[in-house]
């Protein structure tokens, strides 16, 4: 499905205000820090010679917040979804700029130093992040938490699971070109905005790069709405939920690799394993791990299929070779002989009962034929009903 390109009228608006940068400041409640950021970001750019405007992307703030933006000149974008994301979101929406910088209301980030940022936009990359952990932590500007285990850690799962070239995939300073904001096509509503940004970039082959930035102890009294446990976790089922090789295809081809060679190492009879002895009760829970891996390694496929037709990851070229090839037929006729193959399988096991009369027979003789039918059967069926599913999820919507 080829989708038109939805960046030809930010861009052609930016170029008709002509403003070049837009600092965008999601607020909840910032009163108490709101007045020093604007006039912070107001000061760089005009010490940048930076024809821009200082957007203020409110979210439901009761203490004073929306004045004080009014009064310093900052244009104000009420938003009323909730969340981090969506104030975000609003706020780049309605800039006029066509280079966007992001940063909090809570002074934790000097917005002098967004001259770098705009020069690499102009240079041509697509999106630039901030790195705190390149640029220095200042003391109590984080806590032990987030510098030694969250941020590290989530930002070397994007790295791992999307090749994500950054150091420090959650830092709140960073600028991008409105036109690759809105190829983006952004959805999270909460804290995993950050990762989306960067995940989403990263799949779409954007150009992408990182600056060091200090990150200062916030000015605020009260705590910040980043919540460590609820957030870490937004953010790492999101990196999941968008990388179905990692959540599905890994995990699945390895239960499958390792049931179907436990079961090949059973067929013929009982191993012993040092001082244990492994028989047909193993073999029932190898043909298990089959019948589960090859369920993960399906959803995998399925799972790619819709996020490329709606547009959450790019064409997959391997995919597309792929289904060249195998199409609804093929994958119905491997299915039907997979399970002709267990069919036959399982009437060879009722031979074998018949030739005994039907009487008491030995489990670990006749389940190593009953097991590996009943096995191939379920693979057939799955794979015939899984050919139907794709097939419908490949229907061409065009009209």
């Amino acid at each position: 499905m080829k989708l038109a390109p939805r960046h030809t009228k930010p861009a052609r608006q930016a170029a008709a205000t002509g403003l070049e940068v837009s600092i965008v400041l999601p607020c909840l409640n910032e009163a108490e820090t709101l007045a020093r950021c604007i006039q912070a970001a107001q000061q760089a750019l005009e010490a940048g010679g930076l024809a821009g405007e200082v957007i203020v992307a409110d979210n439901g703030s009761t203490d004073g917040s929306v004045a004080i933006a009014k009064e310093l000149g900052a244009r104000v974008v009420e938003v009323g979804r909730k969340g981090y994301g969506n104030a975000l979101m609003g706020g780049i929406q309605a800039a006029e700029g066509a280079f966007v910088v992001m940063g909090d209301a809570d002074e934790s980030y000097d917005f002098a130093a967004i001259g770098p940022f705009v020069e690499r936009l102009r240079g041509g990359d697509d999106l630039v992040v901030g790195n705190r952990f390149l640029g220095g932590i200042r003391p109590g500007a984080m806590p032990w938490s987030h510098r030694w285990l969250g941020n590290p850690v989530l930002t070397w799962i994007g790295r791992l699971f999307f090749h994500a070239p950054v150091g420090d995939m959650h830092c709140g300073l960073r600028a991008f070109r409105k036109d690759a904001f809105e190829r983006m096509h952004l959805r999270a509503a909460g804290m995993e905005f950050a990762s989306e940004m960067v995940i989403k970039a990263s799949l779409k082959g954007m150009r992408i790069s990182e600056l060091p930035v200090v990150l200062r102890p916030d000015g605020r009294s009260r705590p910040p709405h980043l919540r460590t446990w609820r957030d870490g976790w937004r953010h790492l089922r999101f990196m999941l939920l968008f990388s179905p090789r990692w959540l599905f295809l890994y995990p699945g081809v390895a239960l499958f690799a390792f049931g179907f060679v436990l079961s090949a190492l059973l067929l013929p009879g009982p191993i012993r394993l040092g001082g244990v002895r492994l028989d047909i009760h193993t073999l029932l829970v190898a043909g298990f791990l089959c019948l589960l891996g090859y369920q993960l390694v399906l959803f995998a496929v399925f799972t790619k299929i819709f996020a490329i037709r709606v547009g959450f990851h790019p064409p997959h070229a391997v995919l597309k070779r792929l289904f060249g090839y195998v199409t609804l037929e093929v994958g119905v006729l491997v299915g039907a002989l997979m399970s002709l193959a267990g069919v036959v399988a399982l009437i060879a096991a009722v031979i074998s009962w018949q030739s005994a009369g039907f009487g008491n027979l030995d489990p670990s003789l006749t389940m190593r034929e009953v097991i590996p039918a009943v096995v191939l059967l379920a693979l057939g069926t799955q794979t015939v009903f899984a050919s139907f599913f794709l097939s419908i999820l490949s229907i061409d919507t065009d009209v």
